[in-house]
């Protein structure tokens, strides 16, 4: 759990005409870099895609909206590549971590929690940005799956857990194209800078690896 807030897109058209001259307006030393400026092309009215309150991209999964203070809207991944998967341990109950993410002063979320029964919650959508790893650029670039209980605790991390989070990884990694290894699938431990240690030891990587790559030869809804 985090307690931090957090290539260019090269489609040429109306977003490009937008914000390649609202660069040059600006001019040299502007605060937003241009290939700033053209991630923001879907805010211009009529161009950001189309949402539907309260679904989920994961099949399975039950919505429940984290604050709008702990994630930032985005349009991934036409704006930030998706490219990496984080694994978090929540060092609480699953109750508790629902309750942290729906609040605006705690300043973080992650997109999905898994609770010990296999039990998942999305409370950010993928395409947006959640404030999970204590790293801008990881943020803009991952989705971020909690894990209910502590790392301390091995017994926490149950057969139910490890599947039914096995499932969400392998999902978003078929959906954004990202390899099933432990260069695209890491620990919050593994972010650089942070000073988090979850999963921890008892996380059994070998384990959650085998049944991620099974899952993604398995014909089942992403």
């Amino acid at each position: 759990m985090e307690q931090t807030k957090g290539g260019p897109d090269r489609r040429i058209g109306r977003r490009a005409l937008i914000f390649g001259g609202a660069a040059a307006l600006v001019g040299t030393g502007a605060v937003l870099a241009r290939d700033e400026l053209s991630r923001l092309w879907w805010q211009v009215p009529g161009v950001e895609k189309p949402r539907v309150e309260g679904a989920v991209d994961f099949t399975g999964a039950r919505w429940v909206a984290a604050s709008p203070a702990n994630w930032r809207r985005a349009d991934r991944p036409a704006d930030y590549t998706i490219d990496m998967v984080i694994v978090h341990v929540t060092q609480g109950s699953f109750d508790s971590a629902v309750k942290v993410f729906q609040d605006p002063e705690h300043g973080a979320a992650s997109h999905y929690i898994v609770r010990d029964d296999g039990h998942i919650a999305q409370m950010i959508r993928e395409l947006d940005v959640a404030y999970h790893a204590g790293n801008r650029g990881y943020n803009e670039r991952s989705i971020g799956i909690e894990h209910a209980g502590f790392v301390d605790r091995p017994q926490d991390f149950t057969d139910e857990m490890y599947a039914a989070s096995a499932r969400l990884t392998a999902g978003i990694c078929r959906r954004y194209g990202i390899p099933v290894d432990r260069e695209h699938i890491i620990g919050h431990v593994e972010v650089p800078g942070t000073d988090h240690t979850d999963p921890g030891e008892h996380w059994d990587w070998d384990r959650y690896m085998r049944l991620v790559r099974q899952a993604g030869t398995a014909v089942t809804p992403a």
